[in-house]
């Protein structure tokens, strides 16, 4: 009789004709064509004059988001059981990635920061691999430590001192951007998992605080504050990028100047096709074009939190947690991105997710949603081998 369940309870894992969340699925896929879209129209000028050829950046996108589909499909085959159980050697080789950056002769400069790793024509920037590796580390985490995180501070304390030193080795690099992300997003899993209010609220106040005191402490965070304060007192220096974005957004109106239209694309918005692509997508598709994107992006997480509270009414907790983790990690950076190009927070560089141009950014973030679907296909199968009556495990 088992036997003759089996093919109904298959069935019932493809209930939407899928096998994975077709909405995550769809959303990831239209945000990472529309990307390549954009970036094509925001670099064509500079590709001409940088590299002599017009395509040229388009092409490396293009190809950053084949490895990307590579790197995806190698990642949602992995069970997520694999994933738990190295999660501590996957803190190690985040740490060991963030301190390869900083040694002089293997970390590569560019505009002032040491970021990356040279690999030939590819380099590679160890802070996007730590995003994934910590919110994994930080999932087994809170299954291994769950009734101490409940009941006293030091469960809570314990993950911020591993957190501490990964966001002060980000700072050696600088990359302040990734720290907040990080720790942002891993304070929102341990709030997730459960931790008293007690406990949480102090510790949230003292990292307020500290995030706070070293945005103040070097004089160029200090210089973006200035010009963030008050862009057009400082139009031609601090704030150039700031009052530029926010002219793209002036021209744009509504329905935008037309794709490929844009004026600041045009040697006037530094980082067009990377860090100020939302810019360039409100100046030429106006407001309808850049809401669409806020919509899906805010869709996108909202799916992603509920796919791990699935798994938490499963009793599924590191499922759960990495699924909140990843969510969040998405969520926080995007919504940077999103604030800077509009003028809500201070410029930091920060990639949009699945849409501006750079590689690494590309691969990471294509391996937290093919993740993500993992989670949700496990939680669905465990669903139906409950329906089934599953005879192990």
């Amino acid at each position: 009789m088992s036997m003759a369940r089996k093919p109904t309870a298959v069935a019932e894992v493809h209930e939407d004709g899928f096998p994975v969340d077709s909405m995550v699925a769809a959303i990831t896929i239209f945000l990472l064509l529309y990307g390549l879209v954009m970036v094509g129209s925001a670099s064509l000028e500079i590709g001409a004059k940088t590299y002599g050829d017009a395509f040229h950046l388009v092409y490396r996108h293009a190809t950053y988001l084949l490895i990307s589909a590579v790197a995806a499909v190698a990642a949602i085959s992995v069970p997520i059981a694999l994933w738990q159980k190295y999660d501590a050697a996957l803190l190690f080789v985040s740490f060991g990635l963030l301190i390869l950056v900083l040694i002089p002769g293997v970390g590569k400069e560019v505009n002032g920061a040491t970021r990356w790793i040279a690999f030939g024509p590819f380099s590679l920037q160890g802070s996007e691999f730590v995003k994934l590796f910590v919110m994994i580390y930080m999932a087994g985490y809170l299954v291994r430590r769950k009734d101490e995180i409940e009941t006293s501070l030091s469960g809570f304390v314990k993950p911020l001192l591993v957190l501490t030193a990964i966001v002060l080795l980000l700072l050696g690099q600088p990359d302040f951007g990734a720290a907040i992300v990080i720790i942002s997003a891993a304070i929102g899993m341990i709030f997730l998992a459960g931790v008293p209010f007690r406990f949480f609220m102090p510790i949230v106040a003292l990292c307020i605080s500290a995030v706070a005191l070293i945005a103040t402490l070097q004089p160029y965070r200090l210089a973006r504050l200035t010009a963030f304060a008050d862009p057009w007192e400082h139009q031609f220096d601090s704030g150039y990028q700031l009052t530029q974005a926010l002219i793209a957004f002036g021209r744009g109106e509504w329905i935008g100047l037309g794709l490929g239209n844009s004026i600041q694309k045009l040697f006037f918005l530094p980082e067009a096709h990377t860090d100020f692509l939302f810019s360039i997508i409100a100046e030429e598709l106006g407001v309808i074009g850049a809401g669409l994107v806020i919509l899906l992006f805010a869709w996108l997480v909202v799916r992603g939190l509920a796919i791990g509270n699935e798994a938490r009414s499963k009793e599924m907790n590191f499922h759960a947690y990495l699924a909140y983790g990843i969510a969040l990690v998405i969520g926080i950076q995007a919504s940077i991105n999103l604030g800077v190009n509009l003028g809500i927070l201070p410029t930091k560089g920060l990639t949009l997710p699945f849409m501006s141009y750079g590689g690494n950014s590309l691969i990471i973030s294509s391996m937290m949603i093919a993740i993500l679907l993992r989670i949700g296909f496990e939680t669905r199968l465990t669903q139906v081998d409950k329906r089934g009556k599953r005879g192990h495990g």
